[in-house]
């Protein structure tokens, strides 16, 4: 990721800035909501900003798109979500393709988790209080709040200043510029503003916690391992926390906030263990890195569900399928029913070409997870594997997900749509799909392609127009179809 695209994300990044105790007490009483900071930037501007952020993510492929990591943070978030008053009606959770400790908010209820931060975690409170903590920041509209209060720039300078970090300029300085937004301010006083920001998140994102059934101190006992990361490095110090450091001030104050609540021992889900294997693996360079580490556990003792969950998985991207059926069967042992080792255990059948009975497998792990759209997602795009297009699409269309519709769907219905010769559905799926992503210029040139289709039928036509008049109006007035000939074509991926 461009060094300036990170640097921005931590603008609000759960790492951020020392001395609370410094603070002024009124800083954290509640924000007043409504017109002044909808005189800045209004939810509708935030969430047009945070898309564009994250659709230039997707294009440049920071986002590690796996159904199962993203369905596990959405369902924590949500679960804290749904303990906070004045929550968005919108958030989503993505997970970014990187080994390093971070975590960030942006405007419009996106919430992004590097990869690395869940795998440095040493239980699920720790990332419940991370977690909370951003959520916070989306709740409160911290960056609305920053542009009110400190007279800042208006939403043509934001995405400007946005577009120019995404675009991984050489120079530092370029980003420290654009943070002061042109208005005089120095660098230090934006600082000062986001500071009391942070101390709210804290305050706030442990309340949450608590009222979620987590252990609140799980928010300090990661900032914790934070501090003492950057004692460890000394000058090799990664950036994150250079310039971000956590001081043990900020670790009292969390810790004497956490205080205030009951004590409470949460244990960590089966879910968060697997996930954590499931991260490390994904986001190695080599798949023998995570055969290795997780051998090296295994050697040492440590027989748990997580760690041959993890060997299994990785021995799988080395294509070993049959140590990995046998890793995958100890993990099983210990867990009969748990969906994402039943999902790996049709998922081995698949890939060992063993097609009826990764069918058969998939089946049952819907009979027990019905509603788990990780292995819907899954089954459908083993059944186009398996030559079975319409089996897949009726699956996509009947499915019935807990977190809803997922933007893979609309992926996989052009791909069964492809298979059974369907261009016009192509062109229509591909487009949500690409609209889903934020690129909506991608989608009018998937719709614009699917209306030059030779004998097009009349409903094919009307459809494929009104999904073209939907996406143009949310195109810029001034924007013209010539333009999308100047953009990188994107087809079925």
């Amino acid at each position: 990721m461009p060094r300036l695209l990170r640097f921005a994300l931590l603008s609000l990044s759960i790492a951020a800035l020392p001395n609370l105790a410094n603070a002024d007490r009124r800083d954290m009483e509640l924000p007043e909501f409504g017109e002044p900071a909808d005189a800045f930037l209004s939810p509708a501007e935030e969430y047009r900003i945070g898309s564009d952020v994250v659709s230039q993510m997707y294009a440049y492929n920071y986002l590690l798109e796996d159904p199962q990591l993203q369905h596990y943070l959405s369902l924590l978030g949500w679960r804290l979500a749904a303990k906070i008053n004045n929550k968005p009606e919108q958030l989503n959770f993505f997970m970014v393709r990187d080994d390093r400790i971070n975590a960030f908010a942006l405007p419009g209820g996106f919430i992004g988790f590097n990869a690395g931060l869940l795998m440095a975690s040493d239980n699920e409170n720790e990332v419940a209080g991370v977690m909370a903590h951003e959520l916070q920041h989306v709740v409160q509209r911290h960056i609305a709040r920053t542009l009110q209060g400190t007279q800042a720039a208006n939403i043509a300078t934001w995405l400007a200043v946005l577009g120019a970090i995404i675009a991984g300029s050489a120079n530092p300085d370029v980003v420290l510029a654009a943070l002061s937004l042109g208005q005089g301010l120095s660098y230090q006083n934006q600082v000062n503003y986001t500071r009391s920001h942070e101390i709210e998140a804290d305050r706030l994102g442990i309340r949450t916690m608590a009222d979620a059934g987590f252990d609140p101190d799980g928010m300090a006992s990661f900032f914790q391992r934070l501090e003492q990361q950057s004692r460890l490095y000394g000058a090799g110090l990664p950036e994150i926390l250079r310039t971000h450091p956590v001081n043990t001030t900020r670790i009292a104050e969390a810790r004497t906030r956490a205080a205030d609540y009951p004590d409470r021992q949460v244990p960590d889900s089966i879910d968060y263990r697997l996930m954590r294997a499931r991260a490390r693996v994904l986001v190695a360079d080599r798949p023998s890195e995570p055969v290795n580490h997780f051998a090296r556990q295994l050697d040492s003792g440590n027989k748990s569900a997580e760690v041959y969950y993890g060997y299994a998985l990785a021995l799988k991207e080395l294509g070993q399928y049959d140590r990995a059926m046998e890793a995958l069967a100890k993990a099983r042992e210990e867990h009969v029913r748990q969906a994402n080792l039943e999902l790996l255990q049709a998922e081995l059948l698949l890939a060992a070409r063993q097609g009826a009975a990764a069918e058969e497998q998939f089946e049952k792990t819907l009979e027990h997870f019905p509603k788990f759209g990780p292995a819907i997602l899954t089954y459908a795009d083993a059944l186009l594997t398996l030559n079975q297009p319409e089996k897949a699409r009726q699956l996509l269309l009947s499915a019935d997900m807990t977190l809803g519709p997922h933007m893979q769907t609309h992926r996989l219905l052009a791909h069964a749509a492809q298979a059974q010769g369907d261009k016009a559905e192509v062109a229509y799926q591909m487009a949500s799909f690409l609209l889903a992503r934020g690129d909506a210029p991608g989608a009018l040139r998937q719709l614009n392609a699917g209306l030059r289709i030779a004998g097009l039928g009349e409903q094919d036509r009307a459809r494929l127009e009104a999904r073209r008049t939907e996406v143009r109006d949310m195109l810029p007035r001034n924007y013209r179809d010539e333009q999308l000939e100047r953009l990188p074509r994107r087809g079925l991926h």
